[in-house]
């Protein structure tokens, strides 16, 4: 599917975005794949990554490096005026405190920066558009919650504004990334020497999804996407205490009081959504309204063979209504994907 294609990924100096230029280059042979984002030094590290230097400008020429702001809108009509044939959208402001104190900046970001790709992405006729989203966009009580779910509901409706051009428009929602930057595993690691872990609520519960586990899904996304679905993977969950003792054995607890804008649970699919939702073996499409979802119903089991049930109304998919990972599976998870 990426083969002598043009890639590019928004917010690409990121966990995720280098994860999937990785799997890009070990899996496909991509004609070029665009990073765009806004910290020099990041870029500059990854240009000079053992593996990402390889594929840098003054050797195979396959990565370019855009330094530019999702705000800007003339620079992303730049960097996709070279063709590009696939976008992941993986630029945000994504910290829970920072944007309850910074509201204005993260809908400029995360509000006005998605509708800035969508429509650089539209002006330049780029054919398969996906937006990763979060757990928290899921009947949001945070600003950054909320702000990602406007702009799931911008991508979405882009496929509204393409008329006659070939642009399709999809969401990838999944949970919390263990290992990414901001994870609360680093955090616990760094934490332990002082004899103790902080944990707001013991009765937390979260996603989980590796970084490979996000990137194929995503993968997976752009090859059964039609426009306006929301992926959402079948992921387990784990409890934050589990965390604490995968990470600190016989280190004390000490529970400091939920953060402003912090659920106790997660969910990923809302009551309120389950009426357009199908189910398949290891994920769920959200779709946008009815209509979308008599089209995608039909392409999906007439073309794509794949076996689905309805959800039935009432359905929630919820952290604290799922597998849970023991913790010895967590050690086993830090210790495959070689965190901290």
């Amino acid at each position: 599917m990426f083969n002598n294609k043009t890639i590019l990924v928004t917010g690409g100096t990121g966990s995720f975005g280098k994860a999937f230029v990785r799997e890009l280059l070990i899996n496909y042979k991509p004609k070029k794949i665009i990073i765009y984002s806004r910290d020099e030094l990041k870029q500059f590290e990854m240009q000079n990554d053992s593996f990402f230097g390889e594929f840098s400008n003054n050797k195979k020429n396959i990565i370019r490096y855009f330094i530019g702001d999702i705000r800007d809108m003339q620079r992303l009509n730049d960097a996709m005026a070279v063709g590009i044939d696939f976008l992941v959208h993986a630029a945000a402001l994504k910290q829970v405190p920072t944007a309850e104190y910074n509201p204005f900046e993260v809908v400029k970001t995360n509000v006005i920066g998605s509708q800035n790709v969508i429509k650089a992405a539209l002006d330049n006729n780029v054919a398969k558009i996906i937006g990763l989203s979060t757990d928290k966009a899921a009947s949001p009580i945070n600003l950054y919650g909320a702000s990602k779910l406007t702009a799931d509901k911008l991508f979405i409706a882009g496929n509204n504004y393409r008329g006659s051009k070939k642009s399709i428009f999809s969401v990838v929602r999944y949970g919390n990334v263990l290992g990414s930057r901001g994870s609360v595993i680093p955090y616990f690691h760094k934490k332990k020497s002082e004899g103790f872990i902080p944990i707001t609520d013991k009765n937390m519960t979260r996603f989980n999804i590796t970084l490979e586990e996000g990137v194929k899904f995503v993968i997976k996304s752009f090859m059964l996407m039609k426009g306006g679905e929301v992926f959402v993977p079948k992921i387990p969950s784990y409890k934050i205490t589990d965390i604490a003792k995968a990470v600190a054995p016989g280190c004390k607890i000490k529970y400091t009081g939920i953060r402003p804008g912090e659920k106790i649970h997660e969910q990923m699919i809302s009551k309120s959504d389950a009426q357009n939702t199908m189910e398949f073996k290891d994920f769920f499409i959200i779709h946008a309204d009815s209509d979308y979802f008599k089209v995608n119903k039909e392409y999906f089991y007439k073309k794509k063979r794949l076996n689905f049930k309805l959800c039935k109304e009432g359905f929630e998919y919820n952290s604290n209504k799922n597998k849970f990972l023991s913790v010895s599976e967590i050690r086993k998870i830090i210790k495959k994907n070689n965190i901290f």
